[in-house]
């Protein structure tokens, strides 16, 4: 048992080293936005009268319930203000510690690295082990931080730590999912394909079960996403809930080591299905489509059931928000002047931000592409560098385009169904699509970075935090405002339009030209690297 293990050490340093920008970067955002959030809720909802009528809102409302879950004490200032995090942003920690998890194990299988590895001194199971063991640790770390910063922002202790350990212990049983999908799936994108099926499924049999009356149902404890609502942070804190994730940790665990015995080095034990005897595409613009389509399909269905939920909530925006203080806060995030417009404009900001990770996504499939081998290979023929980068490049730009336009098209037609005014459809798309330009410069920054320095591409994912807590959060910090500028998602225009509209736009979209501009350039004088 011993000699398979040879060698853990030496990838759990090889891994930190690799993840050097990305851990630090989410457990910091993570902790950030949890304290940030801790400290405004005293503003939003200063009495006990105005935190009883939010919390009986929220939970009469039933796509409110079904997205976030309930307020299991009225009371709590804490319970609360965490209402977002304790489903919805736990789903999206579940995501990142699948990423880190594949990234490990399938992913460096998949490239040779680990074959590369093998050829030293390196024991069958150390790879998994070393894996685990860091998704175990950057866990525990956002969790205590997290935990820290809740308290920091003056919320009570031992709720505090209770939410933090549930953010870490939801981490431990998604970290154990994806150790087993990434023996079953024979590719990266399998594995976190079906990691992200399987967070999906939990997400819906919560949502499912908190709408239920009096709720949760049975189907709540179904869900790892379920039982962390379970833990009831600052409203009453069962910390026996936790035991819950650790035990199917406990579980997934052995089975993963099971199953990586079951099979050889770079296959799985679920091997792809063929393609067909002839190819059909085209070049590369086929294929960059090719390898973009599913995801971008998924994109797509899931910014249409968003807008429609966010559009649904519209007529119901003043009432919730009753305190002056709320309102206030919720126009300078907005940045409108009525208080529908204020909602409709932060919602579609926060859509705009969640289409720059497709975005970012799409164009650092380029560096993929490169350390695959992939790129040499195309090179090799009578494709030029920047036709092969201009395809991925276009993909990007133009899905990021199209998520805005559908989900622009779906919160108006939400919005118009709620307020009885049809007018809604044509405004909110207007203005989700002059979001597009903003996004843009995000896909043209990480173009830039493969172009000038290949190596930092995973970087750029901490630059998009800081420009996401810089234009979100930078209210609530005091920030100045030449700092809060710098963030593109900061200059896209807002409900209501004006003449400054067309004038940001151009801005915007001039810049992202200027940066990709760049990019091209350090494209083609650079050597292609591994």
């Amino acid at each position: 048992m011993r000699d398979t293990l040879v060698g853990t050490g030496s990838l759990i340093r090889l891994g930190l080293r690799r993840d050097r920008w990305l851990l630090p970067v989410w457990i910091l955002a993570f902790a950030v936005m949890a304290g940030s959030t801790a400290t405004a809720s005293a503003d939003l909802f200063p009495d006990l009268a105005s935190r009883v009528e939010a919390a009986r809102r929220l939970n009469g409302t039933a796509s409110v319930v079904a997205l976030f879950g309930r307020v299991y004490d009225p009371t709590s200032i804490g319970a609360l203000s965490m209402i977002k995090y304790t489903a919805f942003m736990t789903a999206v920690l579940a995501v990142l510690v699948v990423v880190v998890m594949v990234r490990h194990t399938r992913a460096d299988e998949e490239s040779g690295r680990l074959e590369l590895l093998g050829g030293g001194r390196l024991g069958r199971n150390a790879p998994l082990t070393a894996a685990l063991t860091i998704c175990v640790g950057a866990s525990l770390l956002l969790g205590l931080l997290s935990g820290a910063a809740l308290v920091a922002g003056g919320l009570p202790v031992a709720g505090s730590f209770a939410f933090g350990l549930g953010w870490a212990a939801t981490g431990l049983a998604f970290g154990a999912v994806a150790g087993v999908t990434a023996q079953i799936a024979s590719t990266s994108r399998s594995a976190i394909g079906m990691s992200s099926m399987i967070i999906a499924v939990t997400y819906v049999l919560r949502a499912v079960g908190d709408l239920a009356e009096p709720g949760p149902s049975f189907l709540s404890w179904l869900s790892p996403i379920g039982w962390n609502q379970q833990v009831r942070a600052y409203a009453g804190d069962r910390w026996w809930v936790l035991l819950l994730p650790l035990a199917l940790f406990a579980v997934l665990v052995p089975v993963a080591f099971a199953l990586r015995a079951r099979r050889d080095l770079g296959a799985g034990l679920r091997e792809e299905r063929p393609g067909p005897a002839r190819g059909s595409l085209a070049g590369v613009w086929d294929l960059a489509v090719r390898l973009q389509d599913r995801v971008l399909a998924a994109w797509l269905v899931a910014f249409v059931l968003f807008g429609a939920v966010i559009g649904s909530l519209v007529s119901g925006v003043e009432d919730f928000f009753g305190s002056a203080n709320a309102q206030d806060l919720i126009k300078q995030l907005g940045g409108g002047q009525a208080l529908t417009d204020a909602f409709l404009s932060a919602e579609i900001t926060i859509l705009g931000i969640l289409a720059a990770v497709f975005g970012i996504a799409a164009v650092n499939h380029l560096r993929a592409e490169e350390t695959a081998g992939h790129a040499e290979s195309l090179l090799s023929t009578t494709t030029t560098r920047t036709r092969w980068a201009t395809s991925h490049v276009v993909v990007a730009l133009a899905g990021v385009a199209l998520l805005m336009l559908l989900g622009g098209l779906s919160i108006g037609a939400g919005a118009a169904l709620s307020l009885h005014d049809g007018g809604q459809v044509a405004r909110v798309t207007a203005v989700s699509v002059a979001q597009v330009p903003g996004v843009w410069v995000m896909c043209s920054i990480a173009l830039a970075v493969f172009g000038w320095l290949p190596r930092l591409t995973p970087g750029v994912w901490g630059l998009y935090v800081a420009f996401v807590a810089l234009g979100e959060f930078g209210v609530l910090w005091h920030a100045p405002q030449w700092l809060t500028d710098l963030s593109p998602f900061q200059h896209a225009p807002r409900l209501p339009l004006d003449s400054g509209t067309v004038t940001a736009v151009v801005a915007l979209t001039a810049t992202a030209a200027v940066v990709a501009a760049l990019g091209y350039v350090g494209w083609r004088r650079r050597d292609l690297t591994a």
